[in-house]
């Protein structure tokens, strides 16, 4: 990759990708804004889907919340294979 390009960061929901947005301030508040919307879910057009998919966005920008994401998709995936 040249000097002064950015790679386009990208993210994966069911199979689909989206482009995130390239400032690391936007995607910090974006999933911060997801997150604490999310809690709201009780209200009409908001949604509890809210939470996870800023927990997802977040999880490119810090370690802590990406460790998280990592042991539960490792969690789901054995929970899946012992119940075939």
């Amino acid at each position: 990759m040249k000097q002064g390009q950015h790679q386009k960061r990208k993210i994966s929901v069911l199979g689909r990708e989206f482009a995130m947005p390239q400032s690391r301030g936007v995607r910090i508040a974006l999933g911060v804004a997801l997150c604490i919307f999310g809690l709201l879910g009780f209200l009409p057009v908001l949604g509890f889907w809210m939470i996870p998919l800023g927990l997802l966005i977040l999880s490119h920008e810090f370690h802590v919340v990406r460790r998280v994401r990592r042991r539960l998709i490792i969690w789901w995936e054995r929970r899946r294979r012992s119940g075939n």
